[in-house]
């Protein structure tokens, strides 16, 4: 079944059932294009500055903030299904953005809908070992620490409220019209990257295809599930910024050993060097039945 005739059929069940988006960023405004005219979507933000271009591109916007629990109240009872996008703070070991958002849902009739988009990065360093969704987390920082936080937050949400839940574990996103998104961008930095023997598997999402996913999160009954939104490339990194600085016509980055790359780097740069992971997307096809338009990385950058 395609997409306008999994939201036709939806409309049908529900009349036109009501969305609230949390973090409606890049990924959220995708997916709001997806959806216009078939969905009633509302968008949570906390920067008055935001509310004009989310008004034009067919949300209602509220004006909250995660951090601020108070803010949140109107939030309770106002959607059929809620597409949770928004990221933890930046410290600590629990994401309280997510629970208070949980907080305000519960306070009357919760959604029926939950999903929530987290990180591969749960698992922590696997050695490049590819696997499924079946694998325990292992979070080896903090920011990783917070969105298991979160996950099982939603979790303990959808058990208690009968909410179906899904969790989206999203790798690194990319887009040629993402700000912030595209490795070119990091190729203009003249950055290097790890040698080969040193390099580290990575795993990759066009914007487009991520925001078809979350549409099919929100369609499908699936209840308690955790799925790799991923493509079906397998590159080291250093692999990945070749292609992409051959497509873009651009010098390939210089290659260090992983000691060198420590030293240039912070902390929080380097863990992403330091964690290397194949991700099955075995679910995303079959349960979410998604069909990539970007299977490959190369299909995408060069699009």
């Amino acid at each position: 079944m395609n997409l306008d005739l999994e939201a036709g059929c939806c409309k049908a069940k529900l009349g036109r059932p009501r969305l609230l988006i949390v973090g409606c960023g890049d990924v959220g405004m995708r997916v709001l294009r997806l959806l216009a005219g078939r969905w009633q979507v509302l968008a949570l933000t906390s920067s008055p500055l935001r509310v004009a271009a989310l008004r034009a591109a067919g949300a209602r916007p509220l004006i909250g903030n995660l951090d601020q629990a108070t803010t949140l109240a109107r939030l309770a009872g106002i959607a059929d299904a809620v597409l949770h996008l928004a990221p933890p703070a930046g410290s600590g070991a629990e994401d309280r953005r997510t629970a208070n958002l949980l907080r305000a849902l519960a306070r009357k009739l919760p959604p029926k809908r939950l999903v929530y988009a987290s990180t591969t990065g749960v698992y922590g360093d696997c050695g490049g070992v590819r696997f499924d969704e079946t694998r325990p987390t292992a979070p080896s920082t903090d920011r990783a620490r917070r969105r298991v936080d979160a996950e099982q937050r939603v979790r303990r949400f959808g058990a208690e409220f009968g909410v179906r839940t899904t969790i989206l574990r999203i790798p690194g996103i990319y887009a040629s019209d993402r700000v912030g998104g595209h490795p070119r961008e990091r190729l203009l930095r003249g950055l290097p990257v790890l040698r080969r023997e040193d390099d580290v598997f990575t795993n990759h999402i066009h914007a487009d295809d991520l925001a078809r996913a979350c549409v099919r999160a929100l369609l499908r009954e699936l209840s308690q599930r955790v799925i790799h939104v991923c493509d079906d490339s397998e590159m080291l990194m250093g692999d990945y910024f070749d292609l992409a600085a051959d497509v873009c016509g651009m010098p390939r980055p210089q290659r260090l050993d992983r000691a060198k790359m420590q030293q240039m780097m912070s902390p929080m740069q380097f863990s992403f060097m330091s964690e290397s992971r194949r991700l099955i997307n075995t679910r995303l096809k079959t349960e979410l039945g998604l069909r990539l338009h970007y299977g490959q990385v190369a299909d995408g950058l060069l699009a």
